[in-house]
């Protein structure tokens, strides 16, 4: 199975507001919370692999069920290290797997394709009618600095909470507290942007809304039908 397990079904580009979160519907919003993987930036950890693995070898390392590579990225977002999730891998999976970590995590920079069509000029557009911008991002303590150095876009952001520094990991409700306390935010007039159900679902039970993002489109429209005054796509 690609992808991060027990994704729950959900819309797509489309505001959610559901349980804690639904006295948030329909409010002001003057907050917008960006995850970065594949909604400011892209992660593609098959580019890492290309240069020694083939196309079959990589089908099978981002298959969860086989490798425990989605497992092993969610051990590194909570806070361990490349070594720690390394010698995890090789207990729990083989020799063969944690090899192929091991290249992967040595070699993370080749997962930073770019930068995601639209996000610069969305941020932009946001903060210059006043609407804070931050960021909520699930990312290993050891390899962010790498997506740090590479993309200008995070520095534009008002502020971030980064989750492998802090050991809280979405999409447990802590880590979006910890957002909202550091910052200040009202989660009442906030919206959180990210490309997996299962943290707009953690944002939910925090009292934030959530768009689970797949269309810069779509989004740049959401937030303009919600009241926000940037200029649409024309």
């Amino acid at each position: 199975m690609k992808g991060w397990p027990n994704e729950p079904d959900m819309e797509n580009d489309v505001i959610i507001a559901e349980g804690n979160a639904a006295s948030a519907a329909g409010n002001p919003i003057s907050d917008v919370i960006f995850d970065f993987g594949n909604v400011l930036v892209y992660w593609d950890p098959a580019a890492v692999m290309i240069s020694r693995y083939s196309e079959e070898s990589i089908e099978r390392f981002l298959d969860n069920d086989i490798s425990g590579f989605y497992d092993a990225n969610d051990r590194l977002d909570g806070g361990d290290s490349c070594d720690e999730t390394v010698a995890w891998l090789r207990e729990t999976r083989g020799d063969h797997w944690a090899d192929m970590f091991r290249f992967y995590c040595d070699n993370f920079v080749d997962s930073q394709t770019g930068v995601v069509p639209g996000s610069r000029k969305l941020i932009e557009d946001l903060k210059a009618v006043g609407i804070h911008t931050w960021g909520l991002s699930n990312w290993s303590a050891e390899l962010f600095p790498i997506a740090w150095e590479r993309h200008e876009i995070l520095h534009s952001l008002d502020g971030k909470v980064v989750s492998g520094p802090i050991k809280l990991r979405k999409p447990g409700v802590e880590i979006y507290r910890y957002l909202l306390d550091r910052f200040g935010i009202d989660p009442i007039k906030s919206v959180f942007i990210d490309d997996k159900a299962m943290n707009i679902v953690g944002a939910n039970e925090a009292g934030i809304r959530g768009i689970r993002f797949t269309d810069p489109y779509k989004l740049r429209a959401l937030l303009i039908e919600s009241g926000i005054d940037i200029p649409a796509v024309q």
